[in-house]
């Protein structure tokens, strides 16, 4: 439920209109003291806003007017060590790093900075996966369709012989017979049986098509 309407004699409405130009909080202070009332800063606002009454003030910087800290270069904060904290000239922000620069991805694989144009901005380096990057300067881009596989499944592990070259084919295959996270010696095992048993399936869809193109035969002579 609402409150009753404050109600104002001539004088006090009077007396707004005359002195509209002065800040709120320093109106109604004045307010009160004048004519023995207590009312809130947001009391008064409401009325001058109802009565049309504006101080002048747009919240902007008015054209020629200068600004509070002109002439204060170097020298504002509040805090005594703020001085401290200021950039100097030539420093570079914490998160600005040189070549060789390594940082993790979520997935768990390295980045590194390298001396490359970046594709995409043209920076004149970005940022890489450092297996790759090591594998590729050994031994050139990685092929279509290929994949490098760390053997002891550690992504944090990028020396040369960890990295070893795949046929995404053949690790679709590790994945379908449940041998995709295996490592070391057993990965090098997983290989040879998923190459046998490739050569075991292309050796049944062989014999399979020439089953049926003999079956298609002897239906033709008969």
């Amino acid at each position: 439920m609402k409150g009753r309407p404050i109600k104002y004699t001539a004088a006090e409405l009077s007396f707004l209109k005359q002195n509209e130009k002065t800040p709120r909080p320093k109106l109604t202070r004045i307010f009160n003291e004048k004519f023995n009332r207590n009312l809130k800063t947001d009391t008064i606002k409401a009325k001058c806003l109802r009565m049309g009454l504006k101080t002048g003030r747009t919240g902007c910087f008015e054209k020629g007017r200068e600004s509070w800290n002109k002439g204060t270069k170097g020298l504002t904060g509040h805090h005594p060590n703020s001085r401290k904290n200021q950039f100097k000239k030539g420093h570079k922000p914490a998160n600005v790093h040189g070549l060789g620069h390594e940082r993790l991805t979520k997935d768990g694989y390295i980045m590194i900075c390298v001396d490359q144009v970046n594709p995409h901005t043209g920076a004149p380096r970005h940022y890489v996966l450092k297996h790759k990057w090591i594998w590729e300067k050994a031994n050139g881009p990685i092929p279509p369709k290929h994949i490098l596989k760390f053997v002891d499944g550690d992504k944090s592990n990028c020396n040369l012989e960890n990295l070893m070259l795949i046929p995404m084919s053949k690790n679709a295959l590790l994945n379908r017979n449940e041998m995709g996270r295996v490592t070391g010696e057993m990965l090098k095992t997983a290989l040879i049986i998923t190459d046998i048993k490739s050569a075991a399936n292309q050796r049944t869809n062989q014999l399979k098509n020439q089953q049926e193109q003999t079956n298609v035969r002897s239906k033709t002579r008969k």
